[in-house]
């Protein structure tokens, strides 16, 4: 265990400690520094990768473990008066860049070259997870900001205590990254697809505010993917996610996980866990036909916010990976009043589908200066890059010239 102390003498002084397991911090006391509020607030909304259960999921299950190369040093600031804990930060030693969605292989790659050990490397993250959310969980009452300004600076004195190049904190909003920025780290960025709810009533409101093309195609894709392939959708939640369930939706897992990236990260042990712990949360997209299940995509629900994640097909038919997750996920989050769908890293066959490019924040800690700057140097290119494609791809975008566009795209 390191222990992190800040030297101010007051009342209010706080110690970090870092812990390579989940079952090392009371449930209780992480869930009201992740999701404070639950469901309730429209200013803080609850996600569910957040959740204790979820990260302890991952490691019960061997998803993220030692074994995989994600060793847990999640950062728990306590108050030194009472040991309450008043911040957390989900944090992992890795030994490779894999399951990130972040890409750093070209730093590794260039700062070995130069000489020096990239790996390990700090990860504060929710692994196997491309989903925007707060990563230093520090509640939201006034003294948050404190809060996770404290947490930064621990963090990178973890950097410096273990000897490590490097930490990365990734899939952040954009408020978390300006601060840490001032901090002292460099701020990435790169791009998304994400539908955003134009207060639609239907998916038939949706499709009026496309380009007749567009509207067109996407009318088609549906009808070959149900109508004329005699597939019926099923929407799956809470008790409904059966251990039959997961062993169905477990094989579409590894059959599409084989040969997309050679190994599944995820145990079927997982399923087992997350369903036992979040079922509530999960919605599972199934498609069925001539009475078996054939493709299924798996959610987890928000109070505002549908996240896609990863589907899975026994058979191949016609466009039916579009219906299933991202033509299901609109109708969901319409039915539901969510505001927006996160389908994933990657992916410009989204844009035709009316999901728009959105800006994804990141941010990294380099413990050597010239190193430092090297990569400095390369966000800034990057960064310009990433606005100038964003831009681009918003022109060629689904909707309708003088039609009403969402509001909250970051183009």
């Amino acid at each position: 265990m390191v222990e992190v102390t800040d030297e101010k003498p007051d009342p209010d002084d706080v110690t970090i400690r870092v812990v390579d397991s989940m079952s090392e911090i009371d449930a209780t006391a992480w869930d009201e520094c992740a999701n404070p509020v639950g469901k309730a607030s429209a200013d803080f909304p609850y996600n569910p990768f957040l959740t204790h259960a979820f990260f302890l999921s991952l490691e019960e299950s061997k998803s993220a473990v030692a074994e995989t190369g994600w060793l847990g040093q999640h950062l728990v600031m306590e108050r030194a008066g009472d040991n309450s804990v008043i911040g957390v930060l989900p944090c992992y030693l890795k030994n490779h860049s894999q399951g990130e969605y972040v890409f750093d292989h070209g730093w590794a790659d260039a700062f070995e070259r130069a000489g020096g050990a990239y790996y390990p490397k700090l990860q504060c993250a929710v692994p196997f997870t491309p989903a925007t959310g707060r990563r230093f969980l520090v509640g939201n009452g006034e003294e948050s900001d404190a809060r996770r300004d404290v947490l930064a600076g621990g963090l990178q004195q973890v950097c410096t205590r273990l000897g490590v190049s490097s930490a990365h904190v990734t899939f952040i909003e954009p408020e978390e990254a300006d601060a840490l920025e001032a901090s002292g780290y460099l701020h990435r960025t790169d791009q998304q697809f994400h539908w955003l709810n134009n207060n639609y009533k239907t998916f038939d409101d949706f499709l009026a505010q496309l380009s007749s093309r567009k509207r067109k195609n996407i009318k088609k894709e549906r009808a070959a993917a149900l109508e004329a392939s005699g597939v019926t959708i099923e929407w799956l939640t809470g008790d409904q996610l059966t251990e039959d369930v997961w062993d169905i939706f477990y094989r579409f897992y590894v059959d599409t996980g084989s040969r997309k990236w050679g190994r599944p990260y995820l145990t079927r042990e997982f399923y087992n866990l997350v369903g036992q712990r979040l079922s509530k949360d999960i919605l599972l997209v199934m498609a069925k036909r001539d009475g078996r299940y054939v493709a299924g995509a798996i959610n987890f629900i928000g109070s505002h916010t549908l996240y896609g994640r990863h589907w899975g097909c026994v058979e191949e038919v016609p466009f039916l990976h579009f219906e299933v997750c991202y033509y299901q996920a609109i109708d969901y989050a319409i039915a539901n009043g969510l505001d927006r769908v996160e389908a994933g890293a990657q992916g410009g066959h989204k844009l035709a589908r009316g999901y728009l490019p959105q800006i994804t924040h990141s941010a990294h800690y380099i413990t050597h200066p010239d190193f430092r700057r090297a990569v400095a140097d390369y966000l800034e290119n990057e960064k310009r890059a990433v606005e100038r494609e964003a831009r681009l791809i918003a022109k060629h975008g689904p909707f309708k010239k003088g039609g009403t566009m969402p509001s909250e795209s970051e183009t």
